[in-house]
């Protein structure tokens, strides 16, 4: 991390890369993939300019003066590999099968998507053993069933993972959700399954630390996982995304948000939906960074606190 940020391969915060997760205690995983997407594709692209992006990182954090570096044995392990990449169920069970190498190895793993679709593998992967509470972040609530015939949408991972014991609704919080819909099937599902939905008019209301107070009594001392789409974000800071919605988070609140969840029994996160061909700037794939940073911050800070090592 000496070198200049301009030099070298990128990796995620330019860690070293590993081939394997053995030895690892953070395993840093780009995801491309957006076969699942429903409108706008192009998150695809996201790890490698997620990647570009993250050399901007520095080890210390400002607020919590946490480096993870210190505290956890960090790499990049580079991309899930695809051989069928365009049938739906077949792209579950190859990230899946990477995600439990992962797994066996006890590394936690932090991913850069791809579409949401890819966090229901994850979840077959990691919360095979015992099921997992989270904090969503998101415009949407991905509880939605079938679009086109197709069970694994970027608009259906968590009711997926409930349907398959993996994601316990109860100990589930989804923050941001926003925007019209052709059918409330998915604010359903969440509220009938007994996720705590917080919708973004509430959130304005409420303001970040009642949420935070909020998220922190629904997940509980259990294991526990953070998912964070960028379009759960006001798209006038991640316009690269494939279904925007205005009205949403800015981004100092959602730093805050994430750091108020320290101390929490975290196993693993994503940032997903990071569409670069809709941002020339670069911008979004900057915010995907930085939130990636700051849940790295929190995975760290886990592992150490509880032992998992």
């Amino acid at each position: 991390m000496v070198a200049p940020r301009y030099g070298e391969i990128a990796t995620f915060m330019r860690t070293p890369y590993a081939a394997t997760a053995e030895g690892v205690d953070i395993a840093l995983i780009g995801v491309p993939y957006d076969g699942g997407t429903t409108n706008r594709a192009g998150a695809r692209h996201g790890p490698r300019e997620i990647r570009n992006m993250s050399s901007l990182m520095r080890s210390i954090h400002h607020v919590s003066r946490c480096n993870p570096y210190e505290l956890c044995r960090v790499a990049d392990l580079g991309d899930v590999r695809f051989t069928r990449i365009f049938e739906d169920a077949a792209v579950v069970e190859e990230i899946a099968a990477f995600y439990r190498d992962v797994h066996r190895h006890r590394a936690f793993p932090l991913t850069a998507g791809g579409d949401h679709s890819i966090t229901y593998p994850i979840f077959k992967a990691i919360a095979a053993d015992e099921r997992l509470g989270m904090v969503h972040v998101d415009a949407h609530t991905d509880t939605w069933d079938e679009f086109q015939g197709s069970k694994f949408t970027h608009g259906a991972p968590f009711r997926r993972a409930v349907e398959d014991g993996l994601l316990d609704p109860k100990r589930t919080i989804q923050i941001g959700i926003r925007g019209a819909q052709n059918t409330s099937e998915g604010w359903d599902f969440s509220l009938d399954q007994g996720m705590r939905v917080v919708f973004m008019e509430e959130f304005d209301d409420m303001g970040v630390d009642a949420t935070i107070e909020e998220a922190r009594r629904v997940v509980g001392d259990g294991p526990m996982y953070i998912s964070f789409d960028v379009d759960g974000l006001d798209p006038v800071y991640a316009p690269g995304t494939g279904t925007p919605e205005i009205g949403g988070i800015t981004t100092i609140d959602a730093q805050k948000l994430l750091r108020g969840l320290r101390g929490l029994d975290l196993r693993g996160g994503d940032v997903v939906e990071v569409a670069p061909p809709f941002d020339q700037t670069g911008n979004t794939a900057l915010v995907g960074a930085t939130i990636m940073y700051e849940i790295l911050c929190l995975l760290a800070e886990a592992r150490a606190a509880h032992g998992h090592s």
